[in-house]
């Protein structure tokens, strides 16, 4: 019989047209490249990784209030974001009526000054260490309004309200809810809050005093403090007074550094009804519209830290503590 001829194309010896036999191992040179591209995959995966941790779901990177970082949102996934805002403009994150934080405001008159405010919550535990991270179920802050107007922040349920901060008359004062992320936690729609009626009388003046509720050991404006006591601002190691006028900040921002352990006092005037909050210290302090208000801190923690208002949004300055 004659022999026929091979027909078939020559075809390259490659895996897919030789058994298991007769393969050969693929040249170095292959086996490198190959080694390479697995590498190149693998290390393109970790970044797309890494960067979906850093951004969130929101693709925004999540801040913490530490010294140096203002007030940004962070992304969170509790709940369902909605476009709707409370009266402060924070957008609210509603959540299911079952197992949603509740909160009741009891207000009792102070013996010696104001009122003591006590906030009742159920499903919710105050976290100021989280403050500005992703929001976090059944956890936060809440805010004080009198009459709409924010007071102050509240990072745990007893605050302290001078009677200086309420002026004669009947009020409403509120306490909201919110996550670390300053979204307001809201069950159908409505944020979650707590109300309270109060009324501030005017009170006879007592001998040597101008009127109004004061504390035992604090005198009024303009008198000496009892012997052996210096005004706040004296007992404090560094004063920086601070002006506020039609969304100006006067003297110019800038840093004020301090030595760790000294005690400044922030003294503060505001043109219009505010809040003072001490980044990385998470100290706050009622502005009343035309009145001089201050805050004494003990610089115990080193680093940068800005001071800042709330409802307006200016730096006031920045505390440098060596």
């Amino acid at each position: 019989m004659t022999d026929q001829p091979d027909l078939r194309p020559d075809l390259p010896p490659d895996d897919d047209n030789r058994c298991d036999a007769c393969a050969a191992p693929p040249p170095r040179a292959v086996r490198r490249r190959r080694r390479v591209a697995r590498a190149a995959a693998l290390l393109a995966l970790a970044l797309l990784l890494a960067g979906g941790a850093a951004t969130g779901c929101g693709g925004r990177a999540t801040t913490h209030h530490k010294p140096g970082t203002s007030h940004e949102q962070a992304s969170g996934s509790v709940g369902t974001l909605l476009t709707a805002t409370d009266a402060g403009g924070h957008r609210l994150r509603e959540v299911p009526a079952e197992g949603a934080p509740e909160v009741q405001l009891t207000v009792r008159p102070d013996s010696e000054d104001g009122w003591n405010l006590q906030l009742a919550v159920k499903n919710y535990r105050f976290t100021p260490d989280s403050t500005g991270g992703a929001a976090l179920p059944g956890a936060g802050h809440a805010h004080l309004e009198l009459d709409g107007r924010k007071l102050a922040r509240l990072y745990g349920p007893w605050f302290h309200l001078p009677a200086a901060q309420v002026p004669e008359g009947a009020h409403t004062l509120t306490v909201r809810l919110y996550a670390d992320d300053h979204t307001a936690w809201a069950v159908s729609g409505k944020p979650v809050e707590g109300t309270a009626q109060l009324t501030a009388t005017a009170t006879a003046p007592a001998p040597g005093r101008t009127g109004g509720h004061t504390h035992g050991d604090t005198p009024p404006p303009g008198q000496t403090p009892p012997s052996g006591q210096a005004p706040p601002s004296e007992q404090a190691d560094r004063t920086v007074t601070i002006t506020v006028r039609d969304g100006k900040v006067s003297p110019a921002p800038a840093r004020t550094e301090l030595r760790r352990g000294e005690r400044l006092a922030l003294r503060v005037t505001s043109d219009r009804a505010d809040t003072l909050h001490v980044h990385g210290y998470d100290k706050e302090l009622a502005l009343p519209a035309g009145q001089e208000a201050t805050l004494i801190l003990t610089a115990d923690r080193t680093g940068l830290f800005e001071v800042e208002t709330h409802e307006s949004d200016l730096v006031l300055t920045q505390l440098l503590v060596r």
